[in-house]
């Protein structure tokens, strides 16, 4: 393990920290939950890091078949030049997608802890597929021959990463309280406003990453 490689799966963290959904439900809680905030928050937040998690060790106990099977299958001219039109579909679609201006971010029905952790699969659910750069350090993991300890703990990193807004956010608001009302706010109009934008720029890197990857193969 390097220190090329810990910045690269670094950045793909910072990345995905673009996510609207997880920083949109906790500044909803830091706006409307006044009671128990921190133990449900922490919950909510948890919930996220541990799915991701498992769906990371999952991925990385299993990869190695799938990546030998994609090889075989992307030496295929054909499948070479279909990968390389989707590619260049996406990348050029990412710069026509408007941005939502009236978009509903998942909140909670209620204050439970049961909620909380049923919105936390239920925001990762809606992500995951869209976690296109999470799949990619997951490959760039798999074909360094990293071992279970390294990646394990690049796995848990990343994903403390992937939450770190959403605590940064809530350390402040401890430490001003009423005065992040307003701002608080602002954000989620903007987060709203803007979870479009955030899609647009996923789908042009997931774009350029498959014109890369057939452009050997063409």
């Amino acid at each position: 393990m390097n220190v090329e490689l810990l910045l690269l799966i670094g950045g793909l963290a910072l990345l995905d920290t673009l996510s609207p959904s997880t920083l949109g439900v906790t500044v909803y809680l830091l706006l409307t939950d006044k009671w128990k905030l921190t133990q449900r928050l922490f919950i909510y937040l948890i919930t996220v890091a541990g799915f991701y998690f498992s769906i990371g060790v999952f991925l990385m106990l299993g990869l190695d078949f799938l990546f030998d099977a994609f090889s075989g299958i992307i030496q295929n001219r054909i499948v070479s030049w279909t990968i390389f039109i989707v590619g260049s579909i996406l990348f050029i679609v990412s710069f026509f997608i408007p941005a939502k201006k009236n978009s509903e971010l998942p909140t909670p029905k209620s204050k439970s802890i049961v909620s909380m952790v049923a919105l936390g699969f239920t925001t990762s659910i809606i992500e995951v597929g869209t976690a296109f750069p999470y799949f990619a350090a997951i490959g760039i993991m798999t074909s360094s021959n990293l071992s279970w300890m390294e990646w394990s703990a690049i796995l848990a990193g990343y994903n403390f990463i992937m939450v770190l807004p959403p605590l940064m956010l809530f350390l402040l608001y401890l430490m001003i309280g009423k005065k992040m009302q307003k701002p608080l706010e602002k954000i989620r109009l903007k987060i709203t406003e803007h979870s479009g934008s955030a899609l647009s720029w996923v789908i042009c890197i997931v774009g350029i990453i498959l014109i890369f990857n057939s452009l050997d193969y063409l």
